[in-house]
């Protein structure tokens, strides 16, 4: 197929968070065009951790059995730390969530798992092709961008024929990483420090599934005198090994010697006669940088072109999903003409703090390496303040943190994500009250609310995706009752929680008051 010379969105860059963000755009109708300069997916398992958030938003898309599959066996998502592999006195932890005593402490339908980076990234293609088909093109680059404040010029290149292409975008999104061309193109700065550290990554295979089946775990940290790390990709043959790198080491001719890097892999492992088989190599670096901005006129930054996380906590790229998570909806309903173009400034308002809160204590995780804990449940506590959402009145923004990294307090404040309350009865796909959510906006009420209803069925009516859902629908009833009033919900005949399409919480309404939610929708979309 031909590229397309008009698309509402060009979406710039096809990893994970590239295609989650054109699985989002087609589930929201937006025709769009993704573009990436790789010809296949991921062969090194770089990025491995999905938080809890990620899995509850793959969730939403119909994607969590598939991705939960593919991941690593929950037993196995432990921390390993030794001197080595085969320490005798190695110590093995567990993820830093509070475990559940039972049904009322628990905070999420979908906890966080191990899925590689390699094997996720074939799940996400297959998906966004499923919905945009051949407009998600790997193997086509970027090579100019020009913004005339009404849409954007794009050139791209087919990287097999040489054939270029000159493609009208109302919106760009650069998804293209550290090295981002559209933030170069935006002319948007990075803020914060580079080379905290530098990297070898090998891939390699090894029969080590029966030297660690006692203390089988998700990454094994390697204490003095050991030096850099393994993650398992498998648990069994396939692994990665990740060596610190000296100074002015990434030119060394030993980094391309795979005898050498089969006695790095051998020594760090304490085993020296380890039959490894070193399948390819990938130096990094370490980086704690921000953009200045996350949209300049309309080219907007989402993941690592926007942020760069280190990886000591597993946040980078689960941030980047949030931020995809974010976007979609705005962009949407810019592009359907339901929204002013302000509400894409509210992207960077929510999501740029979110970042910078995790960059903070992801650094400060890598001063402490012997000591840090994996939070699976840090992105669930993100606490928004825009003009997409409306605060109680009488609340401001004093003291507010976009991350709470002492934990989760779920409450059904406007700003935070809808807390989880599991659900039985009824619709057999309905099992927690975050399945209540989308496509649109949701009008949550505790039980049904005729007047609730007949005002969501006008504004849909009118053109506006909301549609008013009740937690209790006489089949459908609390898994344990009472959780929803504990937490603060809408409990009243005519409360309601306002919810937006990515599952946070937007307006708290006390009482029917005609015409409000209208009114509030304005608001929140920026048309007011």
């Amino acid at each position: 197929m031909s590229v397309p010379s008009n698309v509402s969105v060009l979406v710039v860059g096809g990893g994970p968070v590239g295609l989650t963000v054109s699985a989002l755009l087609s589930g929201h109708g937006v025709d769009h065009l993704l573009v990436e300069a790789r010809p296949g997916t991921s062969t090194h398992p770089k990025a491995r951790g999905l938080a809890a958030r990620s899995m509850e938003i793959f969730r939403r898309m119909g994607l969590e059995p598939a991705v939960r599959e593919a991941g690593l066996p929950p037993s196995q998502v432990s921390f390993y730390r030794g001197r080595d592999l085969v320490d005798p006195d190695f110590v093995r932890t567990g993820p830093a969530h509070r475990p559940a005593e039972d049904e009322h402490d628990e905070h999420t339908p979908s906890p966080g798992l191990i899925c590689s980076q390699d094997v996720l990234e074939p799940l996400l293609l297959r998906h966004a092709r499923d919905l945009a088909g051949p407009r998600v093109r790997f193997g086509t680059r970027l090579l100019s961008l020009a913004d005339d404040g009404h849409g954007v010029d794009a050139v791209v290149e087919d990287t097999t024929t040489g054939a270029r292409h000159s493609v009208r975008a109302g919106w760009v999104v650069g998804c293209d990483g550290a090295a981002s061309t559209v933030r170069r193109e935006a002319g948007i700065a990075m803020e914060g420090p580079t080379g905290l550290g530098r990297y070898l990554s090998v891939r390699f295979e090894a029969p080590l599934g029966e030297v660690v089946a006692d203390r089988a775990s998700a990454s094994y940290f390697l204490t003095v005198p050991g030096r850099g790390g393994f993650m398992a990709v498998d648990n069994d043959r396939r692994w990665i090994y990740q060596y610190p790198l000296e100074p002015g080491a990434e030119r060394s001719d030993d980094l391309c010697d795979p005898g050498h890097l089969a006695e790095l892999v051998r020594t760090a492992a304490g085993i020296p006669d380890l039959d490894v088989t070193v399948r390819d190599t990938m130096t990094w670096r370490m980086d704690a940088r921000l953009a200045a901005a996350y949209r300049v006129s309309r080219l907007l930054l989402v993941g690592d072109a926007a942020h760069a996380i280190p990886p000591t906590g597993g946040h980078g790229m689960n941030t980047g999903i949030g931020d995809a998570d974010n976007l979609a909806w705005k962009l949407a309903a810019v592009v359907a003409g339901r929204a002013g173009d302000a509400l894409l400034d509210t992207y960077g308002a929510e999501r740029r703090p979110v970042a910078r809160r995790v960059i903070d204590i992801s650094t400060a995780n890598a001063r402490d390496r012997a000591g840090y804990r994996i939070d699976d449940e840090l992105l669930l506590t993100a606490d928004y303040r825009s003009t997409a959402v409306v605060p109680v009145p009488g609340t401001g923004a004093g003291g507010h943190t976009a991350l709470d990294a002492t934990g989760l307090h779920p409450d059904c404040a406007p700003g935070k994500r809808l807390p989880h309350v599991r659900l039985v009865g009824g619709s057999p796909d309905i099992t927690s009250t975050l399945d209540l959510v989308g496509p649109g906006f949701t009008l949550l009420t505790g039980t049904d609310s005729p007047d609730r209803r007949r005002e969501a069925d006008t504004l849909r009516g009118a053109g506006i995706p909301v549609e008013a859902r009740a937690l209790c629908d006489g089949a459908r009833r609390e898994a344990v009752p009472g959780g929803w009033a504990r937490i603060g919900g809408a409990t009243g005949p005519d409360d309601a929680l306002l919810v937006r399409p990515d599952g946070h919480v937007a307006w708290r309404a006390t009482g029917f008051s005609r015409g409000a939610l209208a009114e509030v929708l304005r608001h929140v979309l920026s048309t007011a």
